[in-house]
């Protein structure tokens, strides 16, 4: 009953924009669970909402991950729409290994230097979380507008993380939304293992 009440106490103390955001966050998941482009116009809104929720809260490089969201809901609506080749959608893939280590070794590297600098020179709140989560999800982002498959993994280690960042923030609604995208993701990466299975067998 008390973690009840707790929850029920935030939810009315919860600012109206974070709901909206947060609920078109989910929308958006599922959408991509179901590889329905629709996806993208619900990532565009819910994006520019939290654009401006995570500057006022000191999560300045969340912040700017915004802008890079709201171009990749752009260019991820114009991807998933284009024919690929003998196809009329664009199909699900996977990574070799060797692309796996570059992509996280620039993260890392990435991470690493803008962690300092916001360390040092900005009252950033948890900048090497912050800096991380940012530009792993840059990376993410960019799986999932082309079909890489491995995306789904990679946003379970995102968001397991992100969920401590908001948290810390105060953003408890914006913590539960990625608490539950931890379900979503398990879904999402069933469903698209059988559809590249299937793409396969079909190939």
């Amino acid at each position: 009953m008390e973690a009840l009440s707790l929850l029920s106490h935030q939810a009315a103390a919860t600012p109206f924009w974070e709901t909206i955001a947060v609920i078109l966050a989910i929308v958006y998941l599922l959408l991509v669970v179901r590889e329905n482009i629709a996806c993208w116009y619900a990532a565009f809104v819910s994006t520019l909402i939290f654009l401006v929720i995570f500057w006022h809260v000191n999560l300045y490089m969340e912040s700017a991950l915004q802008i890079y969201y709201l171009i990749m809901a752009v260019y991820g609506w114009y991807q998933w729409r284009q024919p690929a080749s003998g196809t009329h959608y664009l199909p699900i893939s996977t990574w070799r290994w060797y692309q796996h280590v570059l992509a996280i070794t620039i993260v890392l590297g990435a991470s690493t230097l803008s962690g300092y600098l916001l360390a040092t020179h900005t009252d950033a709140r948890l900048p090497w979380l912050d800096s991380f989560t940012t530009w792993a999800s840059v990376l993410t982002t960019w799986m999932v507008a082309r079909k890489i498959l491995e995306n789904w993994i990679y946003w379970l280690v995102i968001d397991s993380l992100s969920i401590y960042l908001y948290f810390d923030r105060a953003l408890y609604f914006t913590a539960l939304l990625f608490a539950v995208y931890l379900i979503i993701i398990g879904f999402g990466l069933h469903r698209w293992i059988k559809t590249y299975q299937n793409q396969s067998i079909s190939d």
